[in-house]
């Protein structure tokens, strides 16, 4: 569910989960308040809850740097993916429309070409 909801991370999705551990910190004293801690002893549990939360969400991150699973790494291999299939189809639909005379001469121009580039050496 959190993938799900996170998937799109814009500016407006980030203040939002910023103001939800602001919240998180408010609801966290309250609740050592109810269950007998005193206000400086709530505060710091608190406190502490939330310095793990974000402890646990920089290790998170510093995970995803790491593998490569980070959200603009993901977007790029999904573009290149995406723009490499077009591109041979359209490379296929253009070479499907020329002439076989055509088709000939492009393919020996291309082993000209790469005979070229790929000298062999003896």
């Amino acid at each position: 569910m959190v993938k799900e909801r996170f998937k799109r991370l814009t500016r407006a999705t980030v203040f939002q989960i910023g103001l939800a551990v602001l919240a998180l910190g408010a609801i966290g004293y309250e609740g050592f308040r109810l269950i007998g801690f005193d206000g400086a002893s709530a505060g710091i549990a608190a406190e502490a809850v939330l310095v793990l939360v974000v402890f646990g969400w920089t290790g998170s991150y510093l995970r995803r740097v790491f593998t490569g699973k980070m959200t603009f790494v993901e977007q790029r291999k999904r573009y290149r993916k995406a723009y490499d299939e077009l591109t041979k189809s359209e490379l296929a639909a253009q070479f499907e429309s020329m002439s076989e005379e055509e088709q000939i001469r492009l393919i020996e121009e291309m082993e000209d070409n790469k005979e070229a580039l790929n000298p062999k050496t003896d």
